[in-house]
């Protein structure tokens, strides 16, 4: 029998208010995603994932924009780890 294992993410209250800074800075370009947007979702190769500059302070994730919706990725299995509101 195997063990479902969740997904917790480590982002600190400060890593969070640098991303969302960061996006109202930088406003990415967003792309059109057909399927719900929602956490444990995988995103197509298709879609690019974008590192955070450093000052960001998160390397283990990446981001991009899905139906202007601004998410953090787990790089190795692109699933959405979570939705930066």
């Amino acid at each position: 029998m195997l063990a479902q294992t969740t997904t917790t993410t480590t982002i600190t209250t400060e890593q969070s208010g640098k991303i969302k800074s960061y996006f109202m800075k930088e406003k990415p370009k967003s792309v059109k995603f057909q399927e719900t947007v929602a956490v444990g979702a995988t995103l197509p190769a298709t879609v690019e994932l974008y590192t955070f500059p450093s000052d960001v302070g998160v390397t283990q994730y990446r981001y991009t924009m899905v139906n202007d919706r601004a998410v953090l990725v787990e790089p190795s299995s692109r699933k959405i780890i979570q939705i930066i509101e």
